[in-house]
């Protein structure tokens, strides 16, 4: 398996570390020498340096819920003990600095109550969020058939730069478009039903995904009993879900994480089954399913609400038409409404392609993000990166990232082909301008 996150957040903290080594060595070496402790203090200090490094592990982000102990969070403790054993004062050293949410972090039942995960950023000074569209791990279809044909796992059907730049987003999410269970029978009539053995589930933690959407017409394709075990196969993964759940409540309810002491909101919902009695069913107050929004009026509240309780608010909506470029007047009516209740950002996908970006309300919208890996159909595709900066108040980067699915792989974009596809989506996108970069020029 692919260790999560693994590159250079990986090396950032191995160079941490060694950084922090050489500092151990050198303050101790000065202290004995101060104190005239000789060879002997010598030796007790190199004891408690060898305890504190047979302390130190680097674990995967996605293997906790709770903030892992950094490096210098380590030190800090060598250094109390080191003072509290000559008698000194048992007191950190002051930063100037207090975090907003340390007594929620503080708090892990709290933590668990609301749905608020911790992430170790790999930048000090910002927060990269990253999107991607529909993912199918159905073992009968094209893409899973390739995937076990070639053995080497998700890096023999996804680019390893693509790899690196999902694992090493702060927080990364895609569309879960199947339910992961052995149990259950396909929806009767339904022209495309989908299912996943649960042990493919650990894919997810090998492309670096942080939290996945359920909200889709394919979370119920094989009814309520597989629906269920999507969310515990979830949850043993410690993978946070939206879009759905045991009840409406749960099916509602936003997904938080903090990064840089800066708290990003996740909401997730549906309107696709325009009908009275759908076949994806909707969550109520006693029955499992997904968050459905062809009414918009609950999603509209629920973003008000949720936009009190984080620094940035992102909606991840399934709408439009199927194999359509151009948007519906729905998406478009929907997006207005998403943006005056407060999402600050807007990520739509469904249609199986791109659709076009857009400024709403000054509201960064894009409305299909397509097939990411799904099916075995040649298509352009992409990833939606927002880069937010903690330490300034300039407005996040948004930037379309280019990326193609061919041959049941994806991998991104180079030379010619990334600035055809740039060159569609700009096309598209009458009314704003992306730079050569993909970028969104605000």
């Amino acid at each position: 398996m692919i260790s999560k996150k693994k590159g250079k957040r990986k090396r950032n903290k191995i160079l941490l570390f060694m950084g922090t080594l050489c500092a151990v060595l050198a303050c101790g070496a000065v202290t004995l020498a101060l104190l005239g402790t000789g060879l002997e203090g010598l030796g007790s200090l190199e004891n408690k340096i060898e305890k504190w490094m047979e302390q130190v592990t680097f674990t995967k982000k996605n293997e906790i819920e709770q903030p892992e102990n950094s490096v210098s969070q380590k030190w800090e403790q060598l250094g109390e003990t080191l003072q509290d054993e000559d008698g000194g004062e048992n007191e950190k050293p002051s930063t100037g600095e207090t975090s907003r949410y340390g007594d929620i972090l503080n708090n892990p039942d709290r933590m668990k109550e609301e749905n608020i995960y911790i992430r170790d950023a790999v930048a000090e000074d910002e927060i990269t969020l990253l999107f991607a569209g529909d993912i199918l791990f159905d073992d009968s279809y094209s893409p899973m058939v390739h995937l076990r044909a070639r053995k080497l796992g998700i890096a023999g059907v996804m680019s390893q730069d693509l790899l690196h730049l999902m694992q090493n987003a702060d927080v990364f999410m895609i569309n879960n478009e199947f339910p992961y269970s052995d149990r259950g029978t396909p929806l009767e009539g339904k022209q495309f039903t989908f299912r996943s053995k649960p042990e493919n589930a650990g894919f997810l933690t090998d492309m670096g995904v942080d939290v996945v959407s359920l909200a889709n017409n394919h979370a119920y394709d094989y009814g309520q009993e597989a629906l269920s075990d999507t969310f515990d196969t979830l949850r043993q993964l410690h993978i946070p879900y939206v879009g759905a759940g045991q009840d409406m409540e749960e099916a509602s309810n936003a997904v938080f994480f903090v990064v840089n002491d800066y708290k990003i909101g996740i909401l997730s919902a549906t309107q696709i089954e325009r009908l009275d009695n759908p076949d994806t069913k909707g969550a109520t107050d006693t029955t499992p399913g997904v968050f459905r929004c062809w009414n918009v009026d609950a999603l509209l509240q629920k973003i008000e609400e949720t936009r009190q309780e984080c620094d940035y608010l992102v909606v991840y909506i399934h709408w439009g038409t199927e194999n359509d470029a151009e948007i519906d007047w729905a998406q478009e009516k929907q997006a207005a409404q998403i943006a005056q209740a407060g999402a600050d950002l807007i990520v739509g996908d469904h249609p199986h392609c791109l659709q076009k970006m857009a400024l709403v309300n000054g509201v960064p919208v894009i409305y299909s993000l397509g097939n990411f890996w799904f099916n075995s159909k040649d298509l352009d595709t992409g990833l939606l990166q927002v880069t937010i900066s903690v330490t300034g108040a300039f407005t996040p980067k948004v930037q379309f990232i280019p990326a193609r699915q061919q041959n049941c792989e994806t991998y991104l974009a180079a030379g010619p082909e990334k600035e055809r596809i740039l060159n569609e989506m700009r096309s598209l996108s009458t009314g704003i301008t992306l730079d050569a970069d993909g970028v969104l020029v605000q």
